[in-house]
This record gives C-alpha cells, sequence and structure tokens, in this order.
C-alpha cells in the first residue's frame, strides 16, 4: 500500500461492484479494504484504520445514510463519500448534512472516483497532522540537533543511524537534562517515519487516569466532563512515532495496557469496546535504572524488556567535556537567532570555567546559563566574572583537610589530588554555607580536571566519613565502603540546594536546571519513602 496514498474501505452489497471500484483504486496506488454491509464496515473500521469510507446508498439492513451516521459518530473527521444510481437533489442535501465528505451519481467514471478519493485522504491526513500538531505544539516546533564531537557521541551518533531504520521500540537512558529528548526526535528524523507525525507525552506531568486518557483517549460520556470524543496519543501518532518520556513513572495498572499496546499493536479507547489496531513507533525515555525498578516491583519486569529492544545510553556532560564548546556556541546561537541580534561568544577565561564544572544538570542547565549570559552580557564577549556565580549554588564537592574557600562556586574538580573535587562558594555570595573539610581554594585554583569516575557528593553509609549533625553540607572523598548511587546523589544535591535558597522550589529548580515539577515528584516520592524530611 502506498502510503501517501492511504486506505480506503469499499461498503457496497454488490460484490462485481467492489471488486471493480477496488481494482480501480488499487491501481491508483490505494490500499483497499471491502464489505458488503454496514455492520461489517463498521468492524473492519477499527481493525483496518481507513483514510476515507466509499459506500453504496442502497443496501439492505443498513443504508448508506445510517452507516455514515455511525461512522461519523466513530470518527468525526473521517471522509465518507455516498454513490449511488437514484441521485436526487433531496438526498444529496440529506448526505451532506449528515457529514459526507462528498457524492457520487453512478455510472461514473474511474479517474472521477480517483480524485475525488484523493482529495478525502488529503484532507484527513491535513486533520489528523493539524490534531497531532495542536496536541503537541511546543514540541513540534523544535529541530532536533545532536551536537558533540566526543568519542561518546561520535559513537552515539552511529547507532541512531543503524536503529533508525529499524520498527523496533527504543528506550533512551541518561540522566536528567542530557538531551533525551533531542535523540529521540534525531532518530525520528533519521526513519522511515519521518514524513510522518511525531508526538510526545511527559508521562511524569499527568495522574493515571488523565494519562490513559491522553494515551488511548476516550468516549463521549466515558467519566465526568468527558462531553466528547477524543483521539488519544496512540491513534493520532499512527503510521508514525510516539515519545513517552518519563516512562518510569507510568502507574504500575497503566503498565498493563502499555503492554499490550506495544505486543498486539491494539486498544481501546476509555469507555469503548471497539479494539482499534495502530501502527506506531514507540520511542521510550528513563533517568532511572529501569531494570533496578523491575526487580524492586515498581516496574513491571515484562514491560521493562518490551521496551529495551533497542537500548540508547547518553553520557553525562561531565564526561564529554570537549563537546561544550560547540555546545555553548550553538545555544548561544539560538538565543541570537531568537533575539534578532548578533551572536554572543564566551572568552577563554570563561570557556575553561565551564569545563571545569561537573554539570549536575548536564546539557538543560549548560543551556539555560548560556541563555542567561547572553541575555545579561552587555559586551559582545562574555567573560567569566559574569557567570562564575551561576555555576553551582551550593558547594558539593570537597577533598579532605584545609578551611573554606572563596572561589567560583559550585561542583569543580581540583588539580591536587587526580579525580579529587573541591568545594567552593559564590564569589561575594551572602550568607553561603560553609563546608566542613573544604579545600581552600582561591579563582586561581580551578584546573581543567575533570574526574576518571562520576564526583559522588557527600557522605554514603558504609564509608568512613558521616556527615555532622546540623552541617548543610558535607562534601568527602570515597572511602572503604559501598559508594553511593546515582540517586543518592541526586537526592543530596536536591536537599542541599533546596536548604540555600530557604524552600523556593522553584528557585531550586532553575539553579539545578530541571524542571519544577519534576522537582515536585522527586520531592514527593522521597516523603513517602522516609528518605528526606517531610518539611522539605
Amino acid at each position: 500500500m502506498s502510503q501517501a496514498a492511504g486506505k480506503i474501505l469499499i461498503v457496497d452489497d454488490k460484490p462485481m461492484m467492489r471488486d471493480s471500484i477496488a481494482a480501480t483504486l488499487q491501481r491508483a496506488g490505494f490500499g483497499v479494504v471491502a464489505a458488503g454491509d454496514g455492520n461489517t464496515a463498521l468492524k473492519l473500521l477499527s481493525r483496518h484504520r481507513p483514510w476515507a469510507v466509499i459506500t453504496d446508498l442502497k443496501m439492505p439492513e443498513m443504508d448508506g445514510l445510517e452507516l455514515l451516521r455511525r461512522l461519523r459518530s466513530a470518527d468525526d473527521q473521517l471522509p465518507v463519500i455516498l454513490m449511488t444510481a437514484y441521485g436526487s437533489i433531496d438526498t444529496a442535501v440529506d448526505a451532506m448534512r449528515a457529514g459526507a465528505f462528498d457524492f457520487i451519481q453512478k455510472p461514473f467514471e474511474g479517474q472521477h472516483l480517483v480524485m475525488t478519493l484523493r482529495r478525502a485522504t488529503e484532507h484527513y491526513r491535513l486533520v489528523q497532522e493539524n490534531a497531532a500538531l495542536r496536541s503537541d505544539q511546543d514540541e513540534q516546533g523544535r529541530q532536533p540537533a545532536l551536537v558533540g564531537q566526543s568519542p561518546a557521541m561520535r559513537q552515539l551518533a552511529a547507532q541512531i543511524q543503524r536503529i533508525g531504520q529499524s520498527q523496533g521500540t527504543v528506550l533512551i537512558c541518561g540522566e536528567s537534562g542530557t538531551g533525551k529528548e533531542v535523540v529521540a526526535r534525531t532518530l525520528h528524523a533519521h526513519s522511515t517515519r519521518r514524513d510522518r507525525v511525531m508526538l510526545c507525552l511527559n508521562c511524569a506531568a499527568l495522574s493515571g487516569s488523565l494519562l490513559e486518557s491522553e494515551l488511548f483517549g476516550h468516549e463521549r460520556g466515558a467519566f465526568t466532563g468527558a462531553d466528547s470524543l477524543r483521539k488519544g496519543r496512540f491513534e493520532l501518532a499512527d503510521g508514525g512515532t510516539l515519545l513517552l518520556d518519563e516512562i518510569s513513572e507510568i502507574d504500575v495498572n497503566l503498565q498493563a495496557k502499555l503492554l499490550r499496546v506495544l505486543q498486539e499493536r491494539q486498544f481501546e479507547r476509555v469507555g469503548s469496546s471497539n479494539t482499534m489496531q495502530v501502527d506506531v513507533r514507540v520511542v521510550a525515555t528513563t533517568n532511572r535504572d529501569l531494570a533496578a525498578c523491575a526487580a524492586a516491583g515498581t516496574f513491571r519486569q515484562d514491560l521493562y524488556y518490551r521496551l529495551n529492544v533497542l537500548p540508547l545510553h547518553l553520557p553525562p556532560l561531565r564526561d564529554r567535556i570537549e563537546d561544550i564548546p560547540l555546545l555553548a556556541e550553538h545555544f548561544l546561537n539560538k538565543v541570537a537567532l531568537r533575539e534578532g541580534r548578533e551572536p554572543r561568544r564566551f572568552d577563554e577565561q570563561a570557556m575553561a570555567l565551564l569545563q571545569r564544572y561537573v554539570w549536575p544538570g548536564n546539557v538543560r542547565e549548560l543551556q539555560n546559563i548560556c541563555e542567561r549570559a547572553a541575555v545579561l552580557s552587555r559586551e559582545q564577549v562574555i567573560g567569566a566574572s559574569l557567570i562564575e556565580p551561576w555555576l553551582g549554588p551550593v558547594q558539593a564537592l570537597g577533598q579532605q583537610g584545609g578551611g573554606n574557600g572563596t572561589g567560583a562556586g559550585g561542583h569543580f574538580v581540583g588539580a591536587a589530588g587526580g579525580a579529587s573535587a573541591m568545594a567552593v562558594t559564590p564569589a561575594g555570595a551572602a550568607g553561603a554555607p560553609e563546608v566542613p573539610g573544604a579545600a581552600s581554594v582561591g579563582r586561581t585554583g580551578l584546573a581543567p580536571l575533570m574526574p576518571s569516575r562520576p564526583v559522588a557528593v557527600g557522605p554514603w553509609h558504609g564509608g568512613a566519613s558521616k556527615a555532622q549533625p546540623g552541617a548543610a553540607a558535607t562534601a568527602v572523598e570515597p572511602a572503604d565502603g559501598d559508594p553511593p548511587t546515582l540517586e543518592q546523589i541526586e537526592r543530596r544535591q536536591i536537599v542541599r540546594t533546596l536548604e540555600h535558597y530557604g524552600g523556593n522550589r522553584r528557585r531550586t529548580a532553575e539553579a539545578l536546571g530541571i524542571g519544577l515539577r519534576t522537582l515536585g515528584l522527586k520531592l514527593k516520592r522521597w516523603k513517602e519513602q522516609q528518605l528526606v524530611a517531610p518539611t522539605l
């Protein structure tokens, strides 16, 4: 079947007429499916999802007008063309009032029928794309831009090229802010579905019931407030790609329904018993260890294996510092294009500062810093003095010994001790919290040295160092015992930043380069698990 031409449902009680129309449409490049009566046509509708229907007007049991009404009830955007040998003005008017796309009187020329159906399918395609654009306006406006020349990014680009040609489900893993959505859009742009729609849905942003309706749609009257039929993302993305962002946040009960769609490519709208067939490539993203979640019972193991068909892993920004100059230039150019002015650039000292920072917020944090600098800088060249106070609101990385230092603030790596880190406070920041045991380092003590492994933030259970009672933040070096998990590091950093801003969640989220809702969801989960203070 020609994907551009679409599929046509032919309904006529006369086999010779059905076969004749089918042969004409197939020669024109359409896919066809045929039914001998209205009830059969309604059953085929959900299974085959045609782009248009052509039906005879005079049929036993259910005539064309009644079928038209039922088709419009199931899908009010589906073009329906009526044909009859008993044409009259009154019949045509009734058909148009009932929502028919066009009316053809027998006998008709095959070319006339083909042209009418081409107009109908093109209309349906535009309606579907417009609905998809309205549902995902912000995401659709973005263009994929995979920036970086580091070995890790070159390997990732090669993987995207290979995986893009497949139809398999993709699971993209990586820390928050590493650019998982950009990778997903790049993947779609390199796929065979690039000319079809790509929709995105943030699974963490909606409750279980709302998320089910967003994914699968609902019938009119399915629940309180369902005043009209609504198509879900799977239905709107038919033939294209659906990105499920933060898939680990999906309710366990809803995971079973998602598993069925991935396995069978079938689902039902909420409040409907009609099974619908779809052709959608699913790309999922997560910043969690889904294998660990599956082992802990918080994520279905069978769903994890169904998602983890073609895995992609995004390295954190701290592991590809050679990409920072390219990323910074890219973000500064984007701001300049938006503001309609010449792009700014960082001087050597500022760029060296950016490359010594650990970037807990990853690429998203770098983007925020670049935009802030481009807007606030009075000069064409951005100096280090402007961005120093922004690189980390609290000190979190340190090496043993020494007193408290004043310097560039944030998560920097020191020259002494190889992979050891130093903790410094924002220059001139009034009331900045002190770090017991932090190395005393001045502005010139920052060395462009990155650790060979992720730098640990704060003490961990089993280590030699323990947090002092009442200390706002304690930075330690790895000692004997198990190192902290990524979630433990993340939790400690978020709590410290929140304490630094006096509990202000908005300022905390902006400083860390994460969404306010994402921050709220993390704190809620940690409170339920009694991992943080209930007053946060």
